[in-house]
């Protein structure tokens, strides 16, 4: 390509772009977020699993905006809970609800379950226009402890133990998190592929007709 491709994350949350912006940084590649673009109408995450609301949200606003687009969902699945809350891991206490209201409404449900296994699980969907897509995934294996520990992080991450470290998830400092997450084993999944990536962005993406002026 000529010019720096552009890839939109279909996100406004400016923690997670500047990530990506940082883990691509060394590829031609200019990185935008929905906050540089007029409004566009919200994605309705409905899907029944984490790559049905990363495709919708990536191959939506790769439609809306004309550019590929890149979007995640993930969210935590514990086993003797059947997978969940899984999809609905940000609204599990309500549509509004707080990481703490989540939190102590998972405690509650596992209250005398000896079975505390859990994953975080994460689904990356990269978009373009025509509806095309290349998804990614990552995972991480954990425990649920009976009580919030640390003070980083969001969601369920102080209730998620990482054996490997000793500590949960809201112990770690983002590097060594993102060393370790699903989210993080992901984008490297993404990033390593980056190459191919870029050459298959170069022949799926519409070439701009030039014309020359007539007078």
């Amino acid at each position: 390509m000529d010019t720096p491709l552009t890839i939109v994350i279909a996100t406004r949350n400016q923690n997670k772009t500047l990530e990506i912006r940082d883990l691509l940084k060394d590829f031609p590649i200019t990185i935008k977020n929905l906050d540089d673009f007029g409004p566009i109408p919200e994605v309705e995450e409905d899907g029944e699993t984490f790559d049905d609301n990363a495709y919708k949200k990536a191959s939506f606003t790769a439609r809306v905006l004309g550019v590929p687009a890149l979007a995640d969902d993930s969210g935590l699945c514990v086993e003797a809970l059947n997978g969940a809350p899984g999809v609905f891991s940000a609204r599990y206490a309500g549509e509004n609800a707080t990481d703490p209201e989540n939190c102590a409404l998972l405690l509650k449900n596992l209250k005398d379950i000896k079975n505390r296994n859990a994953s975080f699980k994460c689904v990356i969907s990269l978009a373009i226009p025509t509806g095309a897509a290349l998804t990614y995934e990552g995972s991480c294996d954990g425990v649920i402890i009976d009580e919030p520990r640390g003070s980083n992080g969001f969601g369920y991450d102080p209730l998620f133990y990482f054996p490997d470290f000793g500590k949960t998830f809201a112990q770690l400092n983002r590097e060594e998190k993102s060393h370790v997450s699903h989210r993080g084993k992901a984008l490297r999944e993404f990033r390593e592929e980056l190459d191919k990536i870029i050459k298959w962005l170069d022949l799926q993406m519409p070439v701009e007709e030039k014309f020359a002026c007539k007078e």
